[in-house]
């Protein structure tokens, strides 16, 4: 299977999915690899709003400008669009499995399947917490996103 388009999943779409969207975005371009990358959250809640502005700053400090995103709601039509469509956590992936039609079910998976050694299954929700949880978000996504882009090369 060629992937073209992969989308990023969380809770609200203003910290860990749009990192990632960022995040992947960088590391595709210094690749070379031609794929295109969006975001969207499970729920509604800041449908229109920009990412959190700590995940914003600490995404900046690594070179990662995450300014002109904006939140959107997961739609039951991302899983026909896009190839990849990668979670955050169990709770999240759940909720897009009910959104997901059944023949589009093997597009759905954790981000952190493409990290088996970064210790945690996971990318952590930073929201409710101190700036460490915004740095472990960016090491997880940066070594997930890494191993997904060697895993691009392979196919």
């Amino acid at each position: 299977m060629s992937t073209r388009r992969i989308l990023f999943f969380c809770m609200g779409n203003i910290c860990r999915s749009p990192t990632a969207e960022g995040v992947m975005r960088a590391r595709l371009a210094a690749a070379g690899l031609d794929v295109e990358v969006d975001s969207a959250g499970t729920h509604g809640y800041h449908v229109g709003e920009p990412p959190d502005e700590r995940s914003q700053q600490h995404a900046l400090k690594r070179g990662y400008d995450l300014g002109a995103l904006r939140a959107r709601r997961l739609e039951a039509r991302d899983f026909e669009r896009f190839d990849l469509v990668l979670g955050m956590d169990d709770d999240n992936l759940a909720h897009a499995a009910r959104l997901c039609p059944p023949a589009q079910r093997h597009r759905l998976q954790l981000l952190m399947d493409y990290a088996p050694d970064a210790g945690s299954r996971h990318v952590p929700d930073p929201y409710y917490g101190g700036e460490a949880g915004f740095e472990r978000v960016l090491d997880l996504v940066e070594a997930a996103c890494d191993g997904l882009i060697a895993t691009l090369r392979r196919r």
